[in-house]
Parts: C-alpha cells; sequence; structure tokens
C-alpha cells in the first residue's frame, strides 16, 4: 500500500479555474442565509471603514490653507501624488480584512453575475444578495463612522483629521452625477479584477499581494467606491451637523471661512451614493464579471 501523500500544487490557479471558482463562490453566496449575509456585509462595511480611517489619517496635515494670499490656495507638505499613494497603500487593509478574514462586500459580490450568467443562480437570489449586502455594508460603515465620531478621533493632529474628512466628504458630494457614474465605473473594474486575482490564490500572502496593487490605484486616482463612501461622507455630516463647536474652529481656523457646503444628506444619498453604486455595478459586474464569464464559462455552458 503507497502511502506517500499526493503533492499539492502551489501554483497560483489560471484563469480558466479562476473563472470556475467564482461561478462556485457566487452559488455560495447567493444562497446564505439571510441573517448570516446581512452580519457579514455589516462586517465588510466595517472593515471598509477600517481603511477608510487609516487612509483619513494618513493624508492629516498634507494640506494647509495660505490665508495670506488675495486668492485662497492649498500648500501641500506632500505633493499631492505621494500623499495620494500612501493614502491608497494603507486602505488596502479594508479589503484585506474583507478577503482574509471572510465577509460579504457589495462591490465583491457584482461577481455573482457570473454564477447568474451560468444559470446557476436565479436573478431573484442575485438582487436579493446585492440588496442585502448593499444595506449591511451601508449600517456597518456608518455605525463605524458613528463610533469613531463619539471617540471624537477627529479632533486629532488639532482638528487636522477632521479637516481632512470634511474635505474628502465635501469633495466626494459635489461631483455630476455622470462624474460619480465614470469614476464609480473605474473604481469597481479594479476592486473585482483584486477579487478576480484573489480567486487565483493559494495562500493569504498571495491574496493581500494581489489586492495591495489595484486598490492603490482606485484610491490614489480619486475613483469612487460606494462602500468606502458609506464611512467618508457620514463622518464628514456628523461632524457638521453633531460638533458646531469643533466645526466652527475647523471652518474659521483651518479652513479660511469655506462651510463646505456640499455636505448634505441629499448630496450624500442621491448626488454621490446612488450614482456611484450603478457605476460600481458597471465596472464590477459587467466589465470584469460578464467578460471573465463571457471568455471562460460561455463555450461550456454551450
Amino acid at each position: 500500500m503507497n502511502n506517500t501523500p499526493t503533492p499539492v500544487s502551489l501554483d497560483a490557479l489560471l484563469p480558466p479555474a479562476m473563472a470556475a471558482k467564482a461561478e462556485d463562490l457566487g452559488v455560495k453566496k447567493a444562497n446564505l442565509n439571510i441573517t448570516n449575509m446581512f452580519m457579514l456585509a455589516m462586517l465588510a462595511g466595517a472593515f471598509i471603514g477600517v481603511g477608510a480611517i487609516f487612509a483619513t489619517t494618513v493624508s492629516a496635515g498634507s494640506m494647509s490653507i495660505n490665508t495670506s494670499a488675495a486668492d485662497l490656495a492649498y500648500k501641500t507638505a506632500l505633493p499631492y501624488g505621494v500623499t495620494r499613494l500612501l493614502a491608497g497603500l494603507v486602505f488596502t487593509v479594508g479589503l484585506i480584512l474583507v478577503v482574509v478574514g471572510g465577509a460579504e462586500l457589495f462591490t465583491g459580490n457584482n461577481l455573482i453575475l457570473m454564477a447568474y450568467m451560468s444559470g446557476k443562480v436565479k436573478l431573484s437570489a442575485l438582487l436579493k444578495n446585492w440588496v442585502i449586502v448593499w444595506t449591511g455594508n451601508l449600517v456597518g460603515s456608518m455605525l463605524t463612522a458613528l463610533i469613531v465620531f463619539l471617540g471624537k478621533q477627529y479632533t486629532f493632529g488639532g482638528n487636522a483629521i477632521g479637516l481632512t474628512a470634511l474635505s474628502i466628504g465635501n469633495s466626494k458630494c459635489g461631483l455630476t452625477f455622470i462624474q460619480a457614474v465614470a469614476l464609480g465605473i473605474m473604481c469597481n473594474a479594479l476592486v473585482c479584477g483584486a477579487v478576480w486575482m484573489c480567486y487565483s490564490a493559494r495562500s493569504v500572502t498571495d491574496k493581500i499581494l494581489a489586492i495591495i496593487p489595484p486598490i492603490s490605484c482606485f484610491v490614489a486616482a480619486g475613483f469612487e467606491h460606494s462602500v468606502a463612501n458609506m464611512y467618508f461622507i457620514p463622518i464628514a455630516l456628523f461632524i457638521k451637523f453633531l460638533d458646531p463647536t469643533a466645526y466652527a474652529e475647523i471652518v474659521t481656523k483651518l479652513n479660511a471661512g469655506n462651510d463646505f457646503a456640499n455636505l448634505t444628506w441629499g448630496n450624500f444619498f442621491v448626488g454621490n451614493l446612488l450614482p456611484v453604486t450603478i457605476g460600481n455595478i458597471i465596472g464590477g459586474a459587467f466589465f470584469v464579471g460578464f467578460v471573465y464569464w463571457f471568455v471562460y464559462l460561455r463555450k461550456s455552458k454551450a
């Protein structure tokens, strides 16, 4: 009797095997118990919120206002691109926690479309997953923002973190609808590209290394991620509307009277979250999921 163990390959999976794995995972995700699905979605929202906290903190203090000039202008302590690169690198902790720790992220779950296209998941199950996970992500992200707000972490560094949070939120709420859709498309093409590459991984190290470059890219480039925005914008709204003392100090002393006029709950939900979510679906489900299904799974289905 031969007791020699069967060798296990450490080589990364090739794209056809990755497509089959994505299809199988899509079926499992679509058939999750609703309670578990929602709880894991809340966890994913919190994880992405952690990445957003890290990115905001690292970016804090990188810009200040020159109030002596006739026209107010930002002066950067670091070049803009370097600051964005650092923010992108640290933000990757969010998706690393989601993928390695196990959680349900709406943007990554756009790849369930592959299982739907193969006839293994019904449209109702696909849409149910997206709605429940999106809602759970929103709850988890906003709870994280509320906890950070209650801890007054935004006042650290002489309110530098608060200024950065308000600036990020105000900028995101000032996008046009088409602009937000387009930036959302580019973002989730990269996020789903990262998730797709994780399907080739044989180890945790493989997954982490697959995640870092595309996620750093989308953050550095300023693309729009719906779940990340579920933290970035609410924390800014909480500062503006729930802490008038800190907000007034930031506006008068650090931001030279700019009152972050774009920051409203309406601009958050309708002006940003709606178009960014649409863009994320297009970029993730169709530009990544449908393309890989068409190339690697369409013929096998036929």
